[in-house]
């Protein structure tokens, strides 16, 4: 079996929050829908069952006003700690994030597996790419998470 490193795009990102903080704009649709995907997508969540098992339905909206349907289960799920999905539609993959206390900080780790390298490498460019933004836009949603103000009690 070829290994995993030579069919995956892994990167990771530091991120200036708690795991939890993190784990919140992952495990939430309205949030997610905000930063999933690459830069110009937009979603919308039919269906955002965040157990182990569940189903996770959701159509893309790529910038070309192509829509992209999407259907994925949760595999695993460790709150606070790690949520991998695995991906039906088009090509199948699993998802692997891991989130990694460094201090106040969160080491995010983003492992995108295929089944073969040979699928992997005709799209590894993109996936790359795409990857890439998908972290960049996650960590606006997680700042942006940060800087919602509390509601005063009265």
């Amino acid at each position: 079996m070829e290994s995993i490193a030579s069919r995956s795009d892994s990167r990771s990102l530091l991120l200036d929050a708690s795991t939890d903080q993190v784990f919140a704009a992952i495990n939430d649709p309205e949030r997610i829908a905000r930063w999933w995907g690459p830069e110009g997508f937009t979603n919308t969540i039919h269906t955002f069952e965040f157990v182990e098992g569940g189903r996770w339905l959701l159509t893309m909206h790529g910038p070309d006003g192509k829509d992209y349907p999407n259907e994925s289960r949760f595999a695993r799920i460790t709150p606070d700690k790690c949520v991998v999905i695995e991906h039906f539609s088009g090509h199948h993959f699993f998802l692997t994030l891991e989130l990694d206390a460094r201090g106040d900080s969160t080491l995010l780790k983003w492992q995108q597996t295929f089944d073969t390298r040979e699928h992997y490498e005709r799209i590894a460019l993109f996936v790359a790419a795409a990857n890439q933004q998908n972290l960049d836009r996650l960590s606006l949603e997680v700042q942006r998470g940060r800087s919602v103000p509390l509601l005063a009690l009265p």
